[in-house]
């Protein structure tokens, strides 16, 4: 199964981005345990890389690891290198775009308005990332968007809480993309435990709107 088939089936990608990397394999573990396995390392997190690297090498079968936060071509060159599997940008950088094409991964480029959307899905784009997400409208936008472009997979990112996650989803969207309302503390020494439960509760109400 390729990474945007489980990006499909499994319609969470949680966004793990601190200040350093140095407890996303802890964190990638606690989410992988609790039905999270898409996982994205953000390469603006000091240290992503060797992060990336460390956890590919343990070979998780379950888990399907990205890179975000990929901002030019080398950066998604080193990504692939490290281990991941997909590549995820904040706006539509048509040379990562072009690498990852190139290297054969899925790329979520982000857009926002639909003419960035459509461009992005003009270039080659596997899905599109809607980034920020709350802040554009919500999953009213996401039905608003996806009104005249049905045919393009939305990912929503940023801002978005746990509690309306279904609702991203029962809009239209491919999948959800979560971070800081899912991760919490847990990237600067918060507990891990309290982490299970948000991603038990995010994975319930994600399999409500499958079943």
């Amino acid at each position: 199964m390729t990474a945007l088939e489980t990006i499909t089936r499994t319609r969470v990608v949680a966004v793990l981005r601190a200040s350093d990397a140095a407890r996303f394999a802890d964190i990638a573990e606690v989410l992988a345990d609790a039905g999270i396995t898409c996982i994205e390392f953000t390469l603006s997190s000091a240290g992503s890389l060797e992060a990336l690297r460390k956890f590919a090498d343990l070979r998780r079968p379950d888990v399907v690891l990205g890179a975000g936060t990929v901002l030019d071509a080398a950066s998604a060159s080193a990504a692939v290198e490290a281990g991941a599997t997909y590549l995820i940008s904040p706006a539509l950088c048509l040379d990562v775009l072009d690498r990852g094409i190139e290297l054969g991964v899925p790329v979520l480029p982000g857009a926002c308005t639909p003419s960035e959307i459509l461009q992005a899905w003009r270039a080659g784009a596997s899905a599109v990332k809607v980034f920020p997400a709350a802040q554009a409208g919500g999953p009213a936008y996401i039905e608003a968007v996806r009104a005249p472009l049905p045919h393009i997979p939305l990912v929503p990112t940023g801002g978005i809480v746990i509690s309306e996650a279904a609702a991203y989803l029962r809009a239209g969207a491919l999948a959800v993309g979560l971070g800081g309302p899912l991760l919490g503390d847990a990237g600067t020494g918060g507990d891990l435990g309290a982490l299970h439960e948000r991603a038990l509760d995010l994975v319930g109400r994600v399999g409500e709107v499958q079943s």
